[in-house]
Formats: C-alpha cells, structure tokens, sequence
C-alpha cells in the first residue's frame, strides 16, 4: 500500500507555501491548509511538518487511505484537500457503484475492492472532472484543477 508520506510527498507538490488569492473560497492557505477551515490556525506561519499532521489526521485516517489500493488511495487524498472529504467519498462512492451518502463503511470497502484500481482511478477522476467542471470558480481555476487531475492519471497508470 502507498503510505502516507509517498502520499502526503505527491500531494504537497500541488499544495505549495502561503497563498492569499481573493478569488480562492478558501482564503488565505499555506501548504493547502485554509484559513476558512481552520480558523483558529497561524496560516502564514503554518509549517510543513504541522500541515503533514493535519493531512494525515483530518483528511488521510478520515478516507480510510490505509484501506484503499494505493493509487485510489492518493486519488481519493488528493480530491479531499482539493474539494472536502464527503465531496471526495462520495465521488468515490458513485465511481464504485454504492449510494454516495459520504461515509464509507463495510459496504463501500466491499465494492472498492470487487473494482480494479485502474478501473476505480478512472471513474474517480471523471467524477472529480465532472464535480469540478460544476463550481462556480472554474473559470478562474479550472485550468490548473484540469492540470492536475491530468497529473494524477498519470499517477494513477504508474500505480495501478
């Protein structure tokens, strides 16, 4: 299984230093870590290994990342920084065929497991593209959300 940190490595290349773009419904972010999610948090000085902790507690343990294959794995981690974990589940959960009601249970890991890995990192990156293709901001992101899903197929040939 990929483990966290080849996970968390990938990930923070697409989650670099402090950023406070007023078109971004995040606010203010360092290493992905928003403002609007975590209020009570110095973003500016927001290190990277405090960021890899929050990753790991908040987004990696809450998709079950040790339980899925490895490249559905790091999809799934990627799409829940990128959109909000029940928004990543239940993408997750339509691209393996169970009803998408965001939490992943006995049912959802029986089906993650009857797919294939290509076969899931395929329907889960239509899904994101899809999702994506919806918000109200892709006019001003769509491009670099399109560069990196494009980046994580790649991944997802060189993991399944």
């Amino acid at each position: 299984m990929i483990a966290f940190d080849a996970a968390f490595d990938r990930l923070i290349g697409h989650e670099r230093g402090y950023v406070n773009d007023p078109n971004d419904p995040g606010g203010e972010t360092n290493w992905g870590i928003s403002k609007r999610s975590y209020p009570d948090i110095d973003i500016k000085n927001l290190t990277r290994e405090q960021a890899k902790e929050i990753y790991r507690r908040d987004f990696w343990e809450r998709i079950h990342g040790d339980d899925l294959y490895d490249g559905v794995a790091f999809q799934s981690f990627d799409f829940a920084v990128n959109s909000g974990i029940e928004t990543a589940v239940r993408a997750l959960q339509r691209a393996i065929g169970v009803a998408p009601d965001g939490l992943w249970g006995p049912v959802s890991r029986a089906a993650a497991k009857a797919l294939s890995e290509s076969d899931t990192i395929m329907r889960l990156n239509a899904e994101r593209l899809d999702f994506m293709t919806r918000r109200s901001n892709w006019p001003h992101h769509g491009r670099g959300w399109a560069r990196r899903i494009a980046g994580n197929l790649r991944y997802g040939a060189d993991d399944s």
